[in-house]
């Protein structure tokens, strides 16, 4: 079955805390006058009413400004949030290249791991146990997947959460800004390894400052600002508007 992605008037609301204490009679103050919870923070929309298809075949590229909300969209559509208002409907199984190693267990050794974030990925023991010797290997980590990762370098750490993720096969792939990571050697096969996923992909998702980047794996690219999309449509039409104007219109 083809896989599709549908929002339907999404939107997701965050609040942003004042970081200074209030004393305890400022407190007092502000509960007798109803003001206290109203000043303790401010809500924002950082995806705003967002209705979007997205069909197998779809290359779909994201762009804009930090803050834009192009990482919470994504966020969304992986599970990770959820919606405010709105409904999100999703078929196919989604592998995401973002917050790589959320959900490690610094206890446990690196395989372990394995087993862990396969399931958060919605994968058996069994299905991790047939894709652990490839893990293996392309984490080049050898010994080392036997000692807690709380031990791991930070190129280690992430040289195993892409391994883990790249041997997935998924059928909806989402790129928040294209993993790179350790030396020159690894970061040469992830790229290369993230372009056969892309390829094998049904749905392909990335967001990414690299214009020319988005240019050359995408078919379709939406440009957004503020939380909402300002622009949905090829790449050469839809780039040409974000730097005329968006790029232009904020320098």
């Amino acid at each position: 079955m083809k896989s599709y992605i549908q929002t339907d008037q999404l939107s997701v609301k965050f609040r942003i805390y004042k970081n200074r204490g209030l004393s305890l009679k400022e407190f007092i103050v502000n509960r007798m006058f109803g003001q206290g919870e109203r000043d303790r923070y401010t809500e924002f929309f950082a995806v705003n009413n967002i209705t979007l298809r997205i069909d197998s075949g779809d290359r779909l590229g994201i762009v804009g400004f930090n803050g834009a909300g192009k990482s919470t969209l994504l966020k969304t559509i992986a599970g990770i949030y959820f919606p405010h208002s709105g409904s999100i409907r999703i078929n196919g199984r989604i592998t995401p290249l973002m917050e790589l190693g959320a959900g490690f267990d610094a206890e446990q050794t690196g395989r372990e791991n394995i087993f862990l974030n396969g399931a958060l990925l919605g994968f058996s023991p069994a299905e991790m146990k047939k894709k652990e010797q490839a893990i293996a290997e392309f984490s080049e980590l050898g010994e080392f997947l036997n000692l807690p990762i709380k031990y791991y370098s930070s190129g280690m750490y992430g040289r195993l959460s892409f391994s883990i993720a790249a041997m997935t096969n998924p059928e909806i792939l989402i790129i928040d800004e294209v993993f790179s990571t350790g030396d020159a050697h690894f970061v040469e096969k992830s790229s290369q390894r993230i372009l056969q996923l892309v390829e094998q992909s049904q749905i392909v998702i990335i967001v990414s400052h690299n214009l020319e980047q988005i240019r050359n794996l995408c078919n379709r690219v939406i440009v957004m600002d503020k939380g909402v999309i300002l622009k949905d449509g090829l790449p050469e039409e839809t780039l040409g508007f974000y730097n005329d104007q968006v790029i232009h219109a904020n320098q």
